[in-house]
């Protein structure tokens, strides 16, 4: 950041008095410019014993798979966000069932906040954001080809508690340094 979004003067990287980290600060009007992470908020839909995954249309991790998800907008609820991009992504209409996974990534300033969801009909299609949209058996997946960690996190998840017939809320940290083997290397 370089300009104050209030006035438009220049900002200066420092610790303001009484806090305890550097924020942009204008040096004008004394507004503090603070830096929040980005929350995605997305579904794990359900039909039957599949679940529906998109192949991604655009970058980061275009042509790979991942759950309907994407960034929160202002004004929006979590659950709203979530239903959003699951409509954007896969035209797919859903219903929320629970929180399942919430997943930070420091690393990259990003929340995770996937929900549980039942596909409440057939009729889904590639959103623009997508290539393709289509339904899993757990045998399905391709592992290899999921866009993100966060993704394959919850689909572990997912299928271990649907083998047990119980289904719990997971919190997960992903640091840059804790990446599995077989999952992508590339920032969320």
């Amino acid at each position: 950041m370089k300009y104050c979004s209030e006035c438009g003067n220049p900002v200066t990287s420092r610790v303001p008095e009484g806090d305890n980290r550097p924020r942009y600060v204008c040096d004008q009007c004394q507004t503090i410019h603070y830096r929040n992470p980005n929350i995605v908020a997305g579904t794990l839909p359900v039909w039957e014993d599949k679940v529906l995954l998109c192949k991604r249309a655009i970058e980061p991790r275009y042509g790979t798979w991942t759950l309907p998800a994407g960034f929160m907008e202002l004004g929006e609820t979590m659950e709203q966000a979530a239903l959003r991009e699951s409509e954007e992504e896969a035209c797919a209409n859903v219903a929320i069932d629970d929180i399942y996974t919430l997943i930070s990534l420091p690393h990259v300033n990003q929340v995770y906040v996937l929900y549980r969801a039942r596909l409440l009909d057939l009729d889904f299609c590639a959103g623009d954001e997508s290539l393709e949209v289509r339904l899993f058996s757990e045998a399905e997946i391709p592992w290899q080809q999921l866009a993100f960690r966060t993704i394959h996190y919850t689909l572990e998840k997912y299928f271990a508690d649907r083998r047990q017939g119980c289904f719990s809320i997971y919190t997960h940290t992903i640091n840059a340094n804790n990446r599995a083997p077989h999952a992508p290397q590339e920032k969320e």
